[in-house]
C-alpha cells in the first residue's frame, strides 16, 4: 500500500504520482525508490507551477516526469452529486452556514463512500476558505468521543453507532441523518445566520440547474453561489490590506466591515471575520503583495466589472 499524506489537496498531481510509483512496482520494487528519493529532493511546485522529474527505467531508459500542480484546485476530488441526492438545497445551506461559523457538524450514513463524499462537498463549499478544525470524514469507534468536543469539528459517523451519538453530552450540534435527509439535532438558528437576500440568490441559483448531467456540470453549479456569497460578502478584502514599505501587509477590519453598505451583509460580516477561516485566510493574503491568481479572484473581478457596468448603465439613464 502506498500513501500520501498532505495538508495540499492536489489530489490530480497526487493520483498521477501514485500512478508512477504503480507503474514502477510492476517491474521492481529496487525502481521506485530512486523516483521517490528524486521527488523528495524536488520542491514541491507553487499553484500553475510544474516540477520536472528524472527518472531511468529498465528498458525504457530515462523518463522526465512532470507534475504540474493546478493554479486552483477548489473542485478537485469534490462530488456534489451525493450531497444532492440526500439534502435539499435549504438543508445544504443550512450546512453551510453552521461551517461558515465553525459549528459542530456530524454527518450520519450507512456507506463509507456517502460519508466522506459528502463531508468532503460540504467542507468544498467553503472555498476560498479552509476548514481549520478537526475534520474526519469518517470516525473509528474508538474516536467516537470526537462528538464531545467543545472545539469546532466536522465529522461523519456510520449509522450503526447513532445511538452512541445520540447519548453522547453534545452541545451545539448540527447533526445531519444522510440516509432520511433529516436534522436530528441543531442549534436552531441556522437558518438566520447568513443574510436574507443572499440566502434567497444562492437558492435560486440552485434551483435552476435541472438540466445538469455531467459531475463537472453538477459541482461548477453547486458551488457557483456559494463563491459568489464570498464574493458579494468579502471580495474587497484586497482593498483594505495596507502595505508597509518592506511589503507586510496589514488588514484594516474596521474598515472593511464599514465598507459594506448592507446592514445584513455588515452583521454576517463582523460575526466571519472573527472565525479562523478568514482569519488564515486574511493571513496568506498579507504575506502576498498580489491577491493570489485562481477561480476567486476570477469571480471578484467579474462582479466589480459588472457594478461598474451597472452605474454607467444608471448614468445613462439619468
Amino acid at each position: 500500500v502506498y500513501c500520501i499524506f498532505s495538508c495540499i489537496g492536489c489530489f490530480g498531481l497526487f493520483s498521477k504520482i501514485l500512478d508512477e510509483v504503480e507503474k514502477r512496482h510492476q517491474i521492481s520494487m529496487a525502481v521506485i525508490y530512486p523516483f521517490m528519493q528524486g521527488l523528495r529532493e524536488a520542491a514541491f511546485p507553487a499553484p500553475g507551477k510544474t516540477v520536472t522529474l528524472k527518472s531511468f527505467i529498465p528498458d525504457s531508459g530515462t523518463e522526465f516526469i512532470s507534475l504540474t500542480r493546478p493554479l486552483d484546485s477548489h473542485l478537485e476530488h469534490v462530488d456534489f452529486s451525493s450531497l444532492l441526492q440526500c439534502l435539499r438545497f435549504e438543508q445544504i445551506l443550512q450546512i453551510f452556514a453552521s461551517a461558515v461559523l465553525e459549528r459542530k457538524i456530524i454527518f450520519l450514513a450507512e456507506g463509507l463512500s456517502t460519508l466522506s463524499q459528502c463531508i468532503h462537498a460540504a467542507a468544498a463549499l467553503l472555498y476560498p476558505f479552509s476548514w481549520a478544525h478537526t475534520y474526519i470524514p469518517v470516525v473509528p469507534e474508538s474516536l467516537l468521543a470526537t462528538v464531545c468536543c467543545p472545539t469546532p469539528f466536522m465529522v461523519g459517523v456510520q449509522m450503526r453507532f447513532r445511538q452512541e451519538v445520540m447519548d453522547s453530552p453534545m452541545e451545539e450540534v448540527l447533526l445531519v441523518n444522510l440516509c432520511e435527509g433529516t436534522f436530528l439535532m441543531s442549534v436552531g438558528d441556522e437558518k438566520d445566520i447568513l443574510p436574507p437576500k443572499l440566502q434567497e440568490d444562492i437558492l435560486d441559483s440552485l434551483s435552476q440547474g435541472s438540466d445538469l448531467q455531467t459531475s463537472e456540470q453538477i459541482n461548477e453549479h453547486v458551488s457557483g453561489p456559494f463563491v459568489q456569497f464570498f464574493v458579494k460578502t468579502v471580495g474587497h478584502y484586497a482593498s483594505y490590506i495596507k502595505r508597509e514599505a518592506n511589503g507586510q501587509g496589514h488588514f484594516q477590519e474596521r474598515a472593511f466591515c464599514k465598507a459594506l453598505t448592507s446592514k445584513t451583509n455588515r452583521r454576517f460580516v463582523k460575526k466571519f471575520v472573527k472565525t479562523q477561516l478568514f482569519s488564515l485566510f486574511i493571513q496568506e493574503a498579507e504575506k502576498s503583495k498580489n491577491p493570489p491568481a485562481g477561480y476567486f479572484q476570477q469571480k471578484i473581478l467579474e462582479y466589480e466589472e459588472q457594478k461598474k457596468q451597472k452605474k454607467s448603465r444608471e448614468k445613462t439613464v439619468k
